[in-house]
């Protein structure tokens, strides 16, 4: 095959780099939304939370959901139901003055919608896409996250002041349909060359490689493969990731505060994380490409595992803006390392399911972070619990990570999983 100068397939990965901005960024920023909506529809916070804790966990169980649908009737199509969810959803939210109603429309249906359209729906095209360079591609995503974390939120904030929460609202289903459509009918393409993005005599070489006494990835059953132990340090380590992460999204913040820091201080010290984490993937991204992919996930677990443990003993402002910029580097990292892992190891055809199901283990892992970081500084004063807790879990995912089979690994059918 004769290397063009442009690949389309990335095409499909700036498409799907946008679509995850929009996503994530509105999954993510609910923040700006929250206050308006409790306000005008006369909601307790805590009610109006626990809507929002649904749909959190509403969305990471659509995820192995459109994974499998992914696999049945191809990502354009989940691409358009998602879509067809989304604008549903955010016209029955805004009509909606009830908590059942509010809860079916905004947490469940939207957070459905934007789950089918998530990065989970949108890995299994760019690893079929990419082989060379999967790693850089699959970071896009990340990068896209970082953004839409970055971006979304100020730009929500903005015209939630001007127009309103409904109006707001609306107007992002309109412009998510003006991008997705127009991208999964003209940019999204299921069918990649035969020879993917690898060089000339890269394609020689796979071509002249036996495989024997072996049984290929690409031909594993989804139920064999959950059952071997790759799979579940995937899933562990995901766990780690999410409850981490959102630990930190939810009580980072007040944790500074009660450790001495002013709250524009204790914001600006999150920020940078994010900040950072958009170059930060970038990098990462062509390290993943050169390095051996479980050393890059292992070191970013362990990385963000010290760093937990630094938030929690810096004194000065300077301690705290140098440990988030570290932190920052790896901060977005392991879920594209973990879904590009999950198609070096099961092929591309398990890949959307594989990554699914194991980001539902992420969403577990936020949902107990939350609840143990306040229930940790109620019942013991102190968020060393809560954070603590994901330090060590981040450690463990670091060892674990590391014991991961290398890149070209394949699974026999039979007593592969221990």
């Amino acid at each position: 095959m004769t290397q063009q100068r442009w690949y389309f397939g990335w095409n499909i990965v700036a498409a799907a780099t946008l679509l995850t901005l929009l996503t994530v960024g509105m999954r993510l920023g609910i923040g700006p939304f929250f206050l308006p909506m409790s306000q005008d529809l006369g909601f307790s916070r805590s009610l109006l939370a626990g809507i929002i804790a649904i749909g959190m966990l509403c969305y990471g169980l659509a995820m192995p959901v459109a994974g499998y649908l992914v696999g049945r009737i191809g990502t354009r199509a989940v691409l358009l139901i998602g879509t067809v969810i989304v604008i549903g959803s955010s016209v029955w939210a805004v009509m909606a003055r009830g908590p059942v109603g509010f809860l079916l429309s905004f947490g469940v249906l939207l957070s459905i919608g934007l789950g089918f359209t998530s990065p989970v729906a949108l890995t299994p095209v760019i690893s079929r896409w990419f082989t060379r360079q999967r790693g850089m591609a699959l970071f896009f995503l990340s990068t896209g996250s970082m953004a839409g974390m970055a971006l979304m939120t100020p730009l929500l904030t903005f015209f939630i002041e001007r127009a309103g929460w409904q109006a707001t609202l609306l107007g992002f289903a309109a412009a998510f349909a003006l991008v997705t459509v127009p991208a999964a009918l003209f940019v999204i393409r299921e069918e990649a060359p035969p020879g993917t993005d690898l060089l000339p005599e890269q394609i020689r070489q796979r071509q002249m490689a036996g495989a024997a006494g072996t049984v290929d990835a690409d031909t594993l059953r989804f139920r064999e493969a959950v059952w071997t132990s790759p799979f579940w340090k995937i899933v562990l380590g995901l766990f780690a990731c999410g409850f981490s992460m959102n630990l930190l999204g939810t009580h980072g913040v007040p944790m500074l505060m009660d450790h001495g820091y002013d709250a524009m201080t204790s914001s600006m010290g999150v920020g940078i994380i994010g900040l950072v984490a958009i170059f930060g993937t970038l990098v990462l991204g062509r390290l993943s490409d050169r390095l051996p992919r479980r050393n890059i996930l292992g070191a970013i677990y362990l990385i963000r595992g010290l760093g937990f443990f630094a938030l929690l003993v810096v004194g000065t402002h300077w301690e705290l803006y140098i440990a988030a910029a570290i932190g920052g580097l790896v901060w977005a990292g392991s879920i594209a390392s973990s879904s590009a892992i999950l198609a070096d190891i099961y092929g591309v055809r398990l890949v959307g399911l594989m990554y699914g199901m194991a980001y539902l283990g992420h969403q577990v892992g936020a949902m107990l972070s939350t609840w143990l970081g306040g229930w940790g500084v109620e019942r013991f004063g102190s968020h060393w619990p809560a954070f603590g807790s994901a330090g060590v879990l981040l450690l463990i995912a670091a060892g674990v990570s590391i014991s991961l089979p290398a890149r070209g690994w394949r699974l026999a059918r039979v007593g592969a999983a221990a």
